[in-house]
């Protein structure tokens, strides 16, 4: 527990943030499993619109340091391709 105001208030903003990283990191992981199963599924048009958005949430989470830019590009990378070859 913490001992001094400013560690109270630490505890607090930390508590706070995690919250907001770990829905911001859920929404991300959920576009990405709507991609892949619509990939399996076959559905093309499904696809290509939840690619569009797990782009976008993959881009806010490196942009929000929650993943390594290289990270983020790669899980794009993969993504897209996975489309493609539908």
């Amino acid at each position: 527990m913490p001992n001094t105001q400013s560690a109270k208030g630490a505890l607090k903003r930390s508590i706070v943030r995690r919250e907001l990283n770990r829905g911001r990191k859920s929404s991300m992981r959920t576009w990405i499993k709507r991609t892949l199963s619509a990939v399996e599924e076959g559905n093309k048009e499904e696809a290509q619109k939840c690619l569009l958005e797990a782009q976008r949430m993959i881009d806010k989470n490196v942009k929000w340091h929650q993943l390594h830019a290289n990270t983020g590009s790669r899980r794009k990378s993969r993504l897209a391709r996975s489309v493609q070859a539908m």
